[in-house]
């Protein structure tokens, strides 16, 4: 059985997150699950409130920078740690998305901090729903 997955990647000033799903939706789960590791340990964030995230873009590229932007935003100005997402994704190829996404506020108490992701880039940014592969380079 092929599960999600994800992880990071080193560059050479910023940061990647690679990630990997049987289904695009399931792609775009484990990338957004890929940012919030590189931000906290996931294992210490409960998934206790539950958010909406919508996200459009006029390619496979445009919508992975526009849907992950929208999910550090969430966490800029709420302080708010992911979890788990669902996503449903929209159009063929996919040009919108909606994320529910369950978490809580950061408690410095028991969340670690990580690092601090600033920006998500088009930088060598790859999408193959085919092949159920991402990368993508955040500024941090």
């Amino acid at each position: 059985m092929v599960r999600r997955s994800w992880g990071s990647f080193p560059t050479t000033a910023d940061m990647g997150i690679r990630a990997s799903g049987p289904t695009p939706s399931q792609l775009f789960e484990a990338l957004g699950l890929g940012l919030f590791a590189l931000i906290t340990d996931l294992r210490t964030v409960r998934p206790r409130e539950e958010r909406v995230v919508a996200a459009t873009g006029v390619d496979l590229q445009d919508l992975s920078v526009d849907y992950l932007s929208r999910l550090l935003l969430l966490q800029q100005e709420e302080g708010f740690l992911v979890r788990e997402i669902r996503v449903t994704l929209s159009g063929s190829p996919p040009t919108g998305l909606t994320a529910v996404v369950l978490g809580e506020p950061m408690d410095p108490d028991r969340h670690p901090r990580r690092i601090e992701v600033k920006a998500i880039t088009l930088h060598q940014l790859s999408v193959d729903l085919a092949r159920g592969r991402a990368r993508v380079i955040v500024d941090i």
